[in-house]
């Protein structure tokens, strides 16, 4: 189930709020303008679907999505925890970093935790089967698969130079709980 924990980014201790309720963490997610939604599958899938099968169950919401926005690209990225560089993976993301396009993500199975550094607060939010996130373009955040990942996401894009991860040189990252 999704969850979404949102700090204060000075004070690691108790969360602000701390709901797993759907329209909660859509609501506050909004409000800091970030999209939170749950899509369907057209389709079962089945275990270890191909990109092409994967993309085919989302066609319609992944296409809705691609025309208000204008991306341009969607892609499929699995990862296991018997992934040989796994660790290298999870290491490449759990330090705060921008990008200068929108990094939107649906996870079509598993598990993982986005930190998402913005007006003066840090939204967790743990994202699962069925939901997709979209952090805006320039927004702080970091992104945790945890030790033994499990998941499948469609990746949009605008344009997949742009996505290229920038630091910010901050350590607010390190400060915060990983996954697992």
């Amino acid at each position: 189930m999704s969850e979404l924990r949102v700090f204060d980014e000075g004070d690691t201790g108790a969360p602000r709020v701390h709901t797993r309720d759907f329209g909660t963490i859509q609501r506050e997610l909004g409000e800091a303008g970030i999209r939170f939604e749950r899509w369907e599958a057209s389709r079962v899938l089945p275990p270890g679907a191909d990109q092409e099968t994967v993309l085919q169950a989302y066609q319609d919401s992944v296409e809705r999505l691609m025309a208000e926005r204008g991306l341009r690209s969607a892609d499929v990225l699995s990862m296991r925890p018997d992934h040989p560089q796994k660790e290298t993976a999870r290491a490449k993301f759990l330090h705060e970093h921008t990008h200068s396009e929108d990094e939107v993500r649906f996870f079509v199975e598993g598990q993982g935790l986005f930190s998402i550094h913005t007006r003066g607060r840090v939204f967790f939010v743990l994202c699962e089967q069925g939901d997709l996130l979209s952090v805006p373009d320039g927004t702080p955040h970091w992104f945790d698969m945890g030790p033994e990942p499990h998941f499948t996401v469609i990746r949009l894009f605008t344009d997949t130079a742009g996505w290229v991860a920038r630091p910010t040189g901050s350590d607010i990252a390190g400060r915060f709980p990983r996954l697992g």
